[in-house]
């Protein structure tokens, strides 16, 4: 019998942790899970407002840990820092290292070309848009106060004010929540806009487990 794969999950915001779990536990059981989790990362990165070569060294650093411990897959779970995780998949090529969003983008652009897209932390709104194909529409939309209240331990104004900012994107084909810390509220989403709803966590767990049982 094979050993089962062992994941690297890298956080930037501790809340990122519980989503990836569950959908690791839901659709891929099997996996090896090590969490790193770095919570200054976001912190630094509202406080300079770009991502600096500073920022990619550190990526590059936890990149290199992850992988000597003996990882077969890194899956980074913040949505602002794109740049600095295509400089560690550069750095590991020989295994799969994903952005947390690079897989539900590739979902989303199937099922629509007007996509809304939903976040709670305003750099990704600046980072994110840029990742996905020039043919299709985002209309960017932030939740504005839901992670404070988050930070705050009250999931559920977190909650509502999602819910109640993705109203403005009913005219999209497809809801894409940006965050996996956002994940957790795709019912109430669904059911607030009537459109489908995608989220990054199910999508990236997917991803892996194909690129990894494809390499087994």
């Amino acid at each position: 019998m094979t050993t089962p794969p062992r994941i690297a999950l890298i956080h930037a915001l501790k809340h990122s942790i519980a989503p990836i779990e569950a959908a690791f536990a839901t659709a891929w059981p099997e996996a090896r899970l090590m969490n790193l989790l770095d919570d200054s990362l976001s912190a630094d990165l509202a406080r300079d407002g770009a991502l600096t070569d500073a920022m990619t060294e550190r990526f590059l650093a936890l990149g290199d840990y992850a992988a000597a411990t003996g990882a077969d897959g890194i899956l980074f779970t913040c949505s602002a820092f794109g740049p600095c995780i295509e400089a560690v998949a550069r750095a590991h090529a020989s295994m799969p290292v994903l952005k947390p969003n690079e897989a539900m983008i590739e979902r989303a652009i199937t099922m629509g070309e007007r996509i809304g897209l939903l976040s709670t932390f305003p750099p990704t709104l600046a980072s994110m848009p840029p990742e996905f194909p020039a043919s299709v529409q985002i209309v960017p939309k932030l939740a504005a106060g839901a992670l404070a209240a988050l930070d705050r331990g009250d999931r559920a104004t977190h909650d509502r004010l999602i819910a109640e900012a993705s109203r403005d994107l009913r005219d999209c084909d497809v809801i894409a929540l940006a965050q996996f810390s956002i994940a957790a509220t795709a019912p109430l989403v669904a059911e607030a806009t009537g459109r489908p709803v995608v989220t990054t966590p199910d999508s990236a767990v997917d991803k892996l487990m194909r690129l990894l049982k494809a390499k087994a």
